[in-house]
Formats: structure tokens, C-alpha cells, sequence
């Protein structure tokens, strides 16, 4: 039985265009999406933390059908001002997400696309504490302003009076599109643990539906075709599996590789391969015939 990896059918001809030189690459925009993780147990009564996924529309011209994470593209307006923040400094941020611009923005994307599409906000009063409830119609006013850009994050902090939680978030690991696709992004994966008293929440327009799942076993199911993902959310999702809890798992993310996974295309013969580099499973081999 075929596993659930997401392959548009028209890859290979973009590839041998890409090739002959016929298509140029688009230029990758930078994204940030979350990992949201919970305490859970396996059924042994393990612990097994799960992990927030939602699945897009299949009307969605970009990966239609498959399960991610919440996420999306970085708003350069949020490194416009200085937002009030919590926890590793900003350099220290440009250091681990191997950028010299942006940092503040990358962070505010992973903490503002977690809000829009999960309801979870992390930021809090203080320095030290996480708001709690973020219902209400004021609430949503304003949740729908950053969904529809006339609201930046820095403002919508500023106008709250809240402080960003940097130190609830930590890096995992970076993923480029494929030169070949038209919609190209720059994508940094990011851990963080459900703040105590917050809930999660179908909020995106992007999504038919949301689920809490063990990674161990989404994975599963992804081998088994039944559930559809992209290379990057298989691999972190894999990655995840091996830690008992979301405090062990963000303990693990310093170690993590940060180093860009870009997936690589040749022809061998009439053969077009395609790899992604560190992650020999995704490789696809399209021959005259078909894949194989």
C-alpha cells in the first residue's frame, strides 16, 4: 500500500522544465509554524505526548487534502517596532534560526499563526505569566484583524499590552519548497507546550478539521495512506515520536539541526529522481512509466 506522501502529478514536468531551464525558481517567503504539543498517553498508559495538526481544505491550491500544523507566511511589519518580549534575546534568535534579519518577525509569526488558526495565544500580562482566556468579541475582533493583515502582531501586542513569550517556543527544524514549485517558502518549525488553561480551536478558514494526535501514530497512519502529508510534517512528526513529553521534547530542541532541507532533482538516463537530502524515505524515482 502506498503511504500518504503529498506529490502533485505535475511535478515531473516542472522538474525536467526547471532542467532544461525553461522555469525560474520563485523566490521562497519566509514562514513559521508550530508544533502544539500536550501531555498524553500511549496505550500502555506511557507517556506520549500529542501534537495539534489540522487538515487543509482540499480546495486549497497548495497542498489540498494534507495534514500540517498551524503556520503561514512571516509579516515583515512586525520588525517594524519593538514588541515587548519574554525570554532569549533577539540575536540570540537570529543565531538559531541562522538568519541576520527577521528574527522578531519569524517568532511573531509562529506565535500570531498559532493564534489565527488554534486559538492559543502565547503571550501573557507579564514577563512571566500566559494569558488565559482569549474569548469574547473583543477577542475575536481583533484575531480577525490579524487574519485579515490590517493588523500586525507588533501592534496588535502593543495595543494589548502583552509580552511576546519567546522562551514557550523553540526552534526544530527548517524546510526550503522544492525549487520547482510556484509557491515557495522558507519555513522554520518550532516546538511549544499548550499554555495550562488554554484550548485549541478550529479557527482557520484553512482547515475542515483539527485533531490531537500522538505523532507515533499519525505516523502510522501516514505509512498506512491514511493520512496525507508533506515531507517536512512526516519527518518532524517522526522526530517528535521519541520524546515522552512536551517538556522532554523542547529540552531536545537545542540539539535539533537547523541546516535548510531543499529538495534535490537529477536525471539518471530517462529516469528523474527526487530526493530531499538526511531523508532518504521521501525519494522518488519517475521513469517513463510512472513513478516507482
Amino acid at each position: 500500500m502506498a503511504n500518504g506522501q503529498w506529490y502533485p502529478p505535475e511535478w515531473p514536468d516542472r522538474i525536467r522544465a526547471l532542467a532544461s531551464g525553461e522555469l525560474t525558481p520563485a523566490t521562497p517567503r519566509r514562514a513559521a509554524t508550530v508544533m502544539l504539543l500536550r501531555d498524553g498517553r500511549d496505550e500502555a498508559g506511557n507517556g506520549a505526548p500529542e501534537v495539534h495538526m489540522l487538515r487543509r481544505r482540499a480546495s486549497m491550491a497548495f497542498a489540498g487534502g494534507a495534514y500540517a500544523y498551524p503556520g503561514g507566511g512571516v509579516d515583515p511589519r512586525d520588525d517594524d517596532q519593538l514588541v515587548r518580549w519574554a525570554g532569549p534575546t533577539r540575536a540570540s534568535w537570529a543565531d538559531r534560526l541562522g538568519v541576520d534579519d527577521e528574527a522578531q518577525a519569524i517568532v511573531c509569526a509562529a506565535v500570531r499563526e498559532t493564534y489565527e488558526e488554534a486559538g492559543v495565544l502565547l503571550a501573557g500580562r507579564t514577563p512571566d505569566t500566559v494569558v488565559g482566556d482569549t474569548t469574547g468579541d473583543d477577542w475575536e475582533s481583533d484575531r480577525e484583524a490579524l487574519v485579515a493583515r490590517e493588523l500586525s502582531f507588533a501592534q496588535f501586542l502593543d495595543h494589548r499590552n502583552l509580552y511576546l513569550r519567546s522562551d514557550l517556543l523553540a526552534a526544530w527544524a527548517r524546510w526550503i519548497t522544492p525549487e520547482f514549485e510556484p509557491r515557495r517558502y522558507d519555513t522554520f518549525f518550532f516546538v511549544a507546550a499548550l499554555p495550562e488553561g488554554q484550548r485549541t480551536r478550529n479557527a482557520s478558514t484553512e482547515a475542515d478539521r483539527t485533531v490531537w494526535i500522538r505523532p507515533s501514530e499519525a505516523a502510522a497512519r501516514y505509512d498506512d495512506g491514511e493520512l496525507l502529508m508533506m515531507p517536512p510534517t512526516i519527518a518532524t512528526l517522526r522526530s517528535l515520536s521519541a520524546h515522552p513529553t512536551p517538556r522532554a521534547a523542547l529540552a531536545a530542541a537545542p540539539g535539533q539541526d537547523m541546516t535548510p532541507v531543499l529538495a534535490q532533482a537529477r536525471l539518471e538516463n530517462d529516469t528523474l529522481v527526487l530526493s530531499w537530502p538526511g531523508h532518504d524515505e521521501f525519494t522518488k524515482r519517475v521513469g517513463a512509466g510512472g513513478e516507482r
